[in-house]
């Protein structure tokens, strides 16, 4: 760990320290109106963002996206006002990825455009601020506050609720950062401000940081240890989100399912669950706490008619629990996520998986029998380090064993700070690199659309999601297995009174009977509007 780097020449070498001392994430405590002391040398009123217009573009993965609601949660609270047009902004503030060298090569192509804005900026407005927050900011800080100069703050994933003390630091025009990674951050208290007002779903995050340490993965060393959020917090935002009127929540960590509550002291007397058979952890096991399978039992039990999934899992944390749970729920969707990386069993050692070929296989039988109809989907990296053509291979039959539904596959990209980074060698070309994903991409998608093949002729539920982006005579929306499903906007029948006929909007649920199908996509045409209940019999 180490805290944020501010750079402030000319100041007072006890008012520097001071900085330091109170730049540290503050912990979690119930929110409040009021604005907390600030440091001598700033105002209450400095903190504030007095209508200040902020512009958020987020890259990566979701978990980005629900930091993007926290973070402006905690501005608006201090007085700032949102902006789509980045125009009028302000503020503008980069919520980053660093998973693989492109992400990041996409922000500093960014920042250059940037760059460019805020030097056009009329000096009769307010000096324009720009900010890098999330995962880039915690792995290259030196790097960016070093090489572009027009970044004013850093904000790591843990210092969120620093942003309006960082954002009043930059106003003296000193840069500014907070990267300190905490050990009992998920921001429980913090309710994230939904970016879209019409969205029919949302993310809740329910834990963050991870603990495996898989030796190609950047994540632990940019969000930190597992540690997971109360469970009477997520209930209570679930519960908001039910109000609402949105009918789908995902529940997001970087590992969902080993989710784990020690907030309370009798928590710790709970009953350990088991891991995957054949699967093995790289840290000592943990003990008590509540678990996942407890968490999902009581988010179902809020909102029959709200549609539950979660992502993203470890393959290791599928006790059978949580899969009889998932078969007897209704609003848990059957779909599973379960990254394997590769199909070799000696390429999975080095990657530090914990588990073989083998031991996966026989769990995507057991979800398979426990889960009849389960979709599933996977992540595979083509060309780690010492991965030869046999290991490619591996992978590629294991595609065609599977058929997956859904696929998420790149090239490897190796990072710092990683175990790999330390102690195996980049070896394969990136032309090979670059082959082997193009014929992994190809295998997937033959795969997937023959398994996507045995929707047709059969009548789905589909979560409405808006209009079609390719016809605007069309609509679309998310089966239960979370592929896509397009359907003419037509006058239908609506079940609980079927002498009305309703357009579909988003939000409604409806059935569709599919005709075809491909390795993204599902087509059909609308037979009713009904309710996630009433649904069953039909589906």
């Amino acid at each position: 760990m180490e805290f944020g780097r501010i750079s402030a020449p000319g100041w007072p070498l006890d008012r520097f320290q001071h900085f330091l001392r109170s730049a540290s994430v503050p912990q979690e405590k119930p929110s409040t109106p009021d604005v907390e002391d600030p440091p001598p040398y700033l105002t209450v009123d400095d903190l504030l963002g007095r209508q200040r217009r902020v512009y958020l573009e987020t890259y990566g993965c979701q978990m980005n996206v629900n930091d993007t609601e926290i973070a402006w949660s905690i501005l608006q609270k201090s007085g700032y006002l949102r902006t789509s047009n980045l125009q009028e902004a302000d503020v503008v503030l980069l919520v980053t990825c660093s998973i693989r060298e492109k992400a990041e090569q996409t922000i500093w192509n960014r920042l250059h455009q940037l760059k460019s804005l805020k030097s056009k900026r009329l000096r009769s407005r307010v000096p324009l601020r720009i900010g890098i927050l999330g995962c880039m900011a915690e792995r290259l800080k030196e790097e960016i506050l070093n090489r572009e100069k027009t970044v004013d703050i850093l904000a790591g994933p843990d210092a969120y609720r620093d942003l309006p003390r960082l954002l009043a630091v930059a106003e003296s025009g000193q840069q500014a950062a907070n990267v300190l990674l905490s050990m009992d951050e998920t921001y429980a208290d913090v309710l994230p401000v939904q970016m879209s007002p019409s969205a029919t779903s949302a993310f809740v995050s329910i834990m963050r940081g991870c603990d495996n340490m898989c030796s190609y993965c950047i994540v632990p060393f940019t969000r930190g240890r597992e540690r997971s959020r109360p469970v009477a917090s997520i209930l209570e935002e679930v519960r908001k989100l039910s109000e609402q009127g949105l009918k789908e929540v995902t529940l997001l960590g970087q590992n969902v399912n080993s989710f784990r509550d020690n907030s309370e002291v009798q928590f710790n007397n709970a009953v350990s669950t088991n891991l995957s058979r054949g699967f093995s952890t790289n840290y000592k096991a943990k003990q008590g706490g509540l678990r996942f399978a407890y968490l999902l039992d009581q988010v179902s039990r809020i909102d029959p008619e709200m549609r539950i999934r979660f992502t993203s899992p470890h393959p290791k944390d599928f006790p059978d629990e949580v899969l009889q749970l998932i078969h007897e729920r209704d609003n848990i969707c059957k779909q599973i996520h379960l990254p394997a990386q590769s199909g070799s069993s000696r390429v999975l050692e080095a990657m530090r998986r914990g588990y073989s070929r083998e031991a996966y296989v026989e769990l995507i039988h057991h979800i398979r029998e426990s889960i009849p109809g389960v979709s599933l989907s996977s992540d595979f990296i083509a060309g780690f380090c010492g991965e030869t053509e046999e290991d490619h291979l591996q992978t590629v039959s294991l595609l065609q064993e599977v058929q997956y539904n859904m696929g998420f596959l790149f090239a490897y990209s190796m990072r710092q700070k990683t175990r790999a980074y330390h102690r195996l060698k980049d070896d394969i070309p990136e032309e090979v690199k670059l082959r082997r994903l193009e014929e992994l991409i190809t295998v997937f998608r033959e795969e997937a659309t023959k398994a996507n093949k045995t929707f047709v002729g059969c009548t789905q539920l589909v979560l409405v999601e808006g209009l079609s982006k390719r016809s605007a005579t069309d609509l679309y929306g998310r089966n239960d297995g979370n592929l896509k499903v397009i359907f003419p906007d037509v006058a239908m029948e609506d079940v609980t009174n079927p002498e009305l006929r309703v357009q579909a909007q988003p939000g409604d649920y409806v059935l569709v009977k599919i005709t075809s199908a491909s390795s993204q996509t599902l087509k059909g045409h609308v037979l009713c509007r009904t309710t996630l209940k009433d649904s069953a019999a039909y589906c």
